[in-house]
Parts: structure tokens; sequence; C-alpha cells
């Protein structure tokens, strides 16, 4: 990637997590360590000379390490951009509507709204463990001692399940829509939806104006 020549952090930080793919890749590890093709797979459009290349960038610029199993992991460094991929997640908030027809999406990537909507500590939330199905595999939901935490699988007795489209289940999630809607758009829900109604996500101003 070519230099912005600037004595700015902004531009110098560019110059390092501005070029294609870098950020999604950085999305791709916040879970932790993965393998070449979990990446390839988890990252739909790049081509693996690409992918080869970015790795090889990151490496470079000490965010990622490939460990001794080939597996690659973010380095302390890597992980420091973890708030700022949520920041800009909580900031595309407003962009998020209907998912087109044309675009993909893979069952992990529900953990990134999430998390980004649902950053931290907060006592007023319920506990609660919901099990989401908008794909292939299971996510699991977990609310505990005011924490939201996403993880991979089913829930061994979740208190609802959601199953339908990532858009409408988000959606649903965040408080974009509301129960009746969801279920309009094919959300099938098991349990006690009106449990949902504590959780409050932080959105930014404009997702409120």
């Amino acid at each position: 990637m070519r230099s912005y020549r600037q004595y700015c952090g902004l531009a110098r930080g560019l110059d390092v997590i501005g070029d294609r793919w870098v950020l999604l890749i950085v999305r791709e590890l916040l879970p932790g360590p993965r393998r070449y093709s979990e990446l390839l797979d988890g990252l739909p459009g790049i081509a693996t000379n690409l992918l080869a290349e970015r790795l090889r960038s990151m490496e470079a610029h000490g965010l990622i390490a490939r460990r001794d199993d080939d597996r690659y992991e973010l380095t302390e460094r890597g992980d420091g951009l973890r708030e700022v991929v949520y920041a800009i997640g909580r900031w595309a908030y407003p962009l998020m509507g209907e998912m087109a027809e044309d675009e993909t999406f893979r069952s992990h990537w529900i953990a990134h709204p999430i998390s980004a909507l649902f950053p931290g500590e907060d006592s007023s939330r319920p506990e609660l463990v919901v099990e989401v199905r908008c794909d292939t595999e299971p996510m699991t939901v977990t609310v505990s001692g005011g924490r939201v935490r996403v993880t991979h699988g089913q829930a061994p007795a979740p208190d609802l399940v959601l199953t339908g489209a990532p858009d409408a289940v988000v959606g649903l999630l965040a408080r974009r829509i509301d129960v009746n809607e969801a279920r309009a758009r094919g959300v099938a829900i098991t349990g006690d939806a009106r449990r949902l109604r504590k959780l409050r996500p932080v959105l930014p101003a404009t997702a409120n104006s």
C-alpha cells in the first residue's frame, strides 16, 4: 500500500490498516486463531493470493503472528484494533437495513454486531441464553453478570431460540424491529421474547435521529 506521507496519526494508521480486507481479517481473528483455509472461508470474495499478501503485510506490521500449528492469531498490537472494529460496527449500524440478495453471510459474523452493540458491563441486563440460527452453524448469545458474549455452537438449555435471516434476527436483538415484525419477516421464536426487552444496545446518535 502506498503511504499517505502525512505526519498524522490517522494517516499513519491507515498506512497500516487502510488496505481492503485488512480489518475484515482482523474481524475473523478476534474470536481466536484461524487456519488459512478458515480465513479464506470467512472472507468470501477474496482471492487466495490477495489473502496471502495481506497476511504477509499484517505480519510485517506486527498485527498478526503465525503459530507453530500454522494458525494465524492477533498479536497484542493487533488485538488493540478490537475496539476500533467494534466502533466502526456501531457507527455503521444505521447502514444495516435488510440484507440484499447478492450479499453473503457466515454464522460467526453474528458475533460482531452483538459484541459491538452490547459492549462492557451493564447490571440492568437480564441473565439470558439465546441460541441464534441464521445459517448452517448455530451461535449462542449468553448474558451473564451484565456482560454479553457470543460463542459457537448450540446452547445446552437456551431460554430463547431465534431462527431466521440474519438481518431480522440482529434487528430483533438490537431493537430495530419488534417481535411482531420479526415474526412477519420469518423469524421463528421459541421461548419468551419479552425477556429481550431489558437488552439495551449502545447505538450511535444517528441511529436514533
